[in-house]
């Protein structure tokens, strides 16, 4: 095999350090894979015969990726536990070489280093990393439904304490340099330009030895004893569990496995933890959750439009300085890295934009997370008018006035006659059908709908809109847009509600039918929790604008029919004043200690019901859920969704659809067509005509049919 071909190659120098380059052939990352054993094995047997050797250096040879983790497809390949229990050993039997050699191992770190990447670089005796953007350190294994399985969960803790590796491990966060080298995960910070200097001569200064962490006396009594180390355990399980709601198994299996390295030594600990990743491995929680990730790296790689390559994109325009425009704007400028040119009708409207994207810089810079340079430079990318001065240069406009169509085709007009030919017009519209934004347009073709979500800067869907004159050339830039801001964009057909909106309305209608038949507030909104929704149904309405459902809810029954009848409860909220968390007034109380925690109980009254607890909270869930699931499949049959995956990140990343179930027809699978039919049909013969079972779900279930075929 020529070095080419080679993922791990070696280089001696004259002054005694060997330095190990990492570079995957053909992969914009590096990535660790089984296939790379024999390679590195190779590589350590040849440091082993060297007679004059100083020290080592790992370092990659892709700018901006150390190693970003482990292959993950390699587990799909393992047939049972005792398959990836036995590629975690081999991970660990590779580490451990590398622990041993008898003169010091560097870990010359640029760019991501994660899972795999992390776990080889803490079995280096010395890690160096570059203080650049893109450095990021961490162990995410959690967010696939794993542990680190080669060394992680005993080295981490060995390194920095267990207090300090708990949390690290069970969020799966990834750290910047500083905080990692606060941390005592790395040794340096330096600019990437002496990174391998740096790393060369730390390995001829230093000594081939495992780091310890430095406790503090009190930390020291708590993890270097039994009684300790069980306050440790028990708090990080009850926290874990907080979030976790019992539906992510490995959560306690990081939790054991960290201790049960604690209690019985490091090699006792690496034996533990390969056997506790290959069950994790079989578990559907894993697979479901993995079969996420190789989604969404897939849509990555899409243009949305099959070869039609997307325009340039050299500046972006926004329409509307409010809530939607200032969290549009700021991801354009700071993570499109793209100049923004905001018009309002108020110089306020301007100012409110502007404040958004520097309040949200600032935090950053008040954490040491950049530096005011930075800011400044980033706030210079931002500008804005009161008239459409500057709009001839931009390549697309993204329009978020007030949901009023007459206003929205005003502006579709006015960027015709102020913008270039080419220029997209893509509207952030929630519920008007693109079709009628586009219809007095003189090019239709440039007409998209480009929908993000509140708060823009967290939220990571966008769903971009096409009607039947959209070119396949404004999709593709339009999704090559929305990939530079940061969001997965999944393109769909126009129609009331789009796809998000449209499958989370029936939820939440009948979330409401179920309180004003009496059921607590609290008692659907954890109910949907513990399915595993980040926020139950009814406090969603709260955060969204209770006003904002009642404005949306007749546009879908109209253009959708009856199951989409909202409840008439509405009314008498709105007449109340009531509008959720925007005006401190909805659902949820809003004052006192705990505002937004605790139910107003004088709702109640107000919508005339009595609360009494009847239902339990898996047959609450059932009965909201499963008309989300049905609707899916409405979207799919009418082609308002591409396919099941499309499906799937839409409500995963839109409204927090459990991930661990694979999204609505992952979810449909797992239990079968028939069983969904079934109990959808059960449900429509007791509570009426709104579950009835889609034709097609029907006709899938007749054929034992799967949406996932190969599942």
């Amino acid at each position: 095999m020529s070095d080419k071909q080679r993922a791990f190659t070696l280089e001696t120098r004259d002054d005694g350090v060997a330095v190990i380059h990492i570079d995957v052939p053909g992969e914009s990352m590096n990535t660790l894979k089984s296939s790379f054993a024999d390679e590195v094995s190779e590589v350590l047997n040849k440091l082993e015969q060297l007679d004059d050797l100083k020290g080592v250096v790992i370092i990659s040879d892709k700018p901006g990726s150390f190693v970003a983790g482990a292959d993950i497809s390699m587990i799909d390949d393992c047939d049972n536990a005792a398959d990836a229990e036995s590629l975690a050993r081999q991970g660990q039997a590779m580490f451990d070489r590398i622990e041993q050699l008898k003169v010091p191992a560097v870990a010359a770190i640029d760019g991501a280093c994660l899972g795999g990447g992390l776990e080889l670089a803490m079995a280096c005796h010395y890690r160096i990393c570059t203080d650049s953007e893109k450095t990021k350190l961490g162990l995410p294994e959690v967010k696939l439904g794993l542990l680190p399985g080669s060394g992680g969960t005993q080295r981490l803790p060995r390194l920095v304490g267990i207090q300090e590796a708990l949390p690290l491990i069970l969020t799966g966060k990834e750290l910047r340099p500083k905080q990692a080298k606060k941390k005592g995960i790395v040794d340096e910070v330096v600019p990437d330009s002496i990174l391998l200097d740096a790393a060369v001569e730390k390995a001829l200064k230093s000594k081939a030895k495992v780091r310890r962490a430095k406790l503090s006396l009190f930390n020291k009594a708590l993890e270097k004893t039994s009684f300790g180390r069980s306050i440790i355990f028990k708090k990080a399980r009850e926290q874990a569990q907080s979030k976790g709601k019992g539906n992510y198994p490995a959560l306690d299996k990081i939790v054991d496995t960290i201790a049960y390295g604690a209690d019985h030594g490091f090699e006792e600990g690496l034996q533990y933890e390969a056997r506790q990743f290959g069950e994790l491995a079989m578990t559907p929680e894993s697979q479901q959750l993995r079969n996420i990730f190789f989604a969404t790296t897939a849509m990555k790689k899409e243009s949305g439009a099959g070869d039609t390559k997307p325009r340039e994109l050299q500046r972006v325009g926004v329409l509307g300085g409010g809530l939607m425009g200032g969290g549009i704007s700021y991801v354009t400028a700071v993570k499109a890295e793209l100049p923004v040119r905001i018009k309002d009708i108020k110089e306020d409207g301007i100012v409110h934009a502007m404040k958004y994207s520097y309040d949200l810089l600032n935090k950053k810079v008040k954490r040491k997370h950049m530096r005011r340079a930075e800011l400044e430079k980033t706030m210079l990318r931002l500008s804005g008018t009161l008239d459409y001065s500057g709009f001839e240069r931009a390549d697309v406009v993204i329009e978020a006035v007030f949901e009023d169509l007459d206003l929205k085709q005003k502006m579709v007009a006015d960027i015709e006659a102020n913008a270039k030919e080419q220029t997209i017009f893509a509207t952030n519209t929630s519920s008007l059908p693109i079709t009628q934004i586009a219809a007095k347009a003189k090019r239709p073709e440039n007409v998209i709908g480009l929908h993000y979500f509140s708060p823009v800067d967290k939220m990571p869907l966008a769903e971009i809109i096409t009607h039947a004159k959209t070119s396949d050339e404004t999709i593709a830039t339009t999704v090559a847009l929305a990939k530079k801001q940061g969001k997965t964009p999944i393109v769909v057909q126009d129609g009331a509600g789009f796809y998000v909106n449209r499958i989370l309305a029936p939820y939440m209608n009948e979330a409401a039918r179920l309180v004003l038949a009496g059921e607590p507030i609290d008692d659907v909104d954890q109910a949907l929790v513990k399915f595993g929704f980040p926020v139950g149904p009814i406090k969603l309405m709260d955060e969204v604008g209770i006003d904002i459902a009642a404005k949306v809810a007749p546009i879908m029954a109209d253009e959708l029919g009856d199951r989409f009848r909202a409840p008439e409860a509405f009314d008498k909220l709105l007449d109340d004043d009531r509008k959720g968390k925007k005006n401190k007034k909805g659902f949820y109380s809003y004052s006192g200690k705990k505002p937004g925690k605790e139910v107003d109980s004088s709702v109640y009254e107000l919508l005339g019901v009595k609360p009494e607890s009847k239902l339990q909270a898996g047959e609450i869930a059932r009965r909201t859920v499963f008309l989300m699931l049905n609707e899916a499949v409405y979207c799919l049959a009418e082609d308002i969704i591409r396919s099941p995956r499309d499906g799937d990140i839409g409500a995963i990343y839109g409204i927090g659809f459990p991930p661990f179930r694979g999204g609505p027809f992952r979810y449909i699978d797992s239990m079968g067509c028939a069983e969904v039919v079934g109990q959808l049909r059960a449900y429509a013969k007791e509570h009426g005509d709104r579950y009835e079972p889609a034709p097609l779900l029907v006709e899938m279930a007749d054929e034992g049919a799967k949406f996932y075929p190969e599942s």
